[in-house]
């Protein structure tokens, strides 16, 4: 008997992904014996347009869909478990599509060591529209959380800031690039070894996605303490060093266009050298770029030159 069209497709593009617990994708649910610790969930949607754009490669957007999830699981501490996923496809998604797409998911799974557990596939008269839910796991009470920074920790970033921004403009053919920034956007680099390495170091985290100066308020709203961030101590690739340096009304977008995925965290001064040594640990930079203050919720960015900068927004808005 001929499997029904949506059987065929799971079959051909995602049961090779599936491990174990995933029952051949066969049941309506996964069954996994749990190692010991807490489950760390999260979810994240990509839709084309908003998210990616639809001209972008199969395989770089199977990989940014996983990717930006693992992002979630690195600022909570986690070790990456499995993930569910659902695909709504505009009809006329073709089998070299999702070959491609199911590749790149391949090939992440096998750098971060988690495989698909089920989901769902549906078509849609929109635009495709990516939806996945990862699971993680923590020791107990060694999960990072994004409450916890106090007035006078420093606030540090991973990696650099402001390439997911550029590189947007740089896909869209609005900015000059060697296809690094591009590159940024369509695959950002989820610290899931650094926020390993700082659970027991960082007193809050989280993973900057819509903007360091909007991430950093979340922070500070929660702790009930303010910040302030030094611009000119934000790292920056060459990439975007030289697109500062050709545009310096760039500097805005960098600190508020979002798309790193890096981790934002508060630590004690004390620990300066835990977090240095969590980085080597985890073969990533980190950079302080500011202190936790005692002056109310708000976020004050200075300017290399010392001044007070006003940025026209904090972040990206999800509505």
């Amino acid at each position: 008997m001929s499997l029904p069209p949506e059987f065929s497709l799971i079959a051909r593009h995602f049961l090779p992904l599936a491990g174990e617990g995933a029952l051949a994708l066969s049941d309506d649910a996964a069954v996994l014996d749990m190692p010991a610790g807490q489950l760390v969930l999260a979810a994240d949607a990509m839709v084309a347009n908003v998210h990616f754009l639809p001209e972008d490669p199969p395989e770089t957007i199977g990989r940014k869909l996983l990717r930006v999830n693992l992002s979630d699981l690195a600022a909570m501490g986690a070790k990456p478990l499995g993930y569910l996923m659902t695909v709504a496809l505009p009809k006329g998604t073709t089998p070299e599509w999702l070959d491609a797409f199911a590749a790149g998911l391949a090939l992440d799974q096998a750098g971060y060591g988690l495989s698909v557990l089920g989901g769902d596939t549906v078509s849609t008269p929109g635009p495709l529209t990516l939806s996945l839910t990862i699971l993680g796991t923590v020791p107990p009470g060694q999960a990072l959380l994004r409450r916890g920074a106090r007035a006078g920790d420093e606030i540090w970033v991973s990696g650099t800031i402001g390439d997911g921004a550029l590189g947007l403009r740089a896909a869209r053919g609005t900015l000059a690039d060697d296809g690094f920034l591009a590159g940024r956007y369509r695959l950002p680099q989820p610290r899931v070894a650094l926020g390993q390495a700082l659970r027991g170091v960082a007193r809050a985290a989280m993973d900057v996605s819509d903007g360091l100066v909007q991430d950093c308020g979340h922070l500070c709203r929660l702790a009930g303490c303010g910040a302030t961030i030094e611009a000119g101590a934000v790292p920056l690739s060459p990439g975007a060093r030289a697109a500062l340096q050709a545009d310096p009304a760039l500097l805005p977008l960098i600190l508020s266009g979002g798309d790193d995925y890096e981790l934002l965290f508060a630590a004690a001064p004390a620990d300066a050298g835990r977090v240095a040594e969590a980085g080597r640990a985890a073969s990533t930079p980190v950079t302080r770029i500011g202190l936790f203050t005692d002056d109310g919720a708000d976020v004050r960015v200075l300017d290399p030159n010392g001044s007070e900068m006003s940025l026209p927004k904090g972040g990206w808005s999800h509505f």
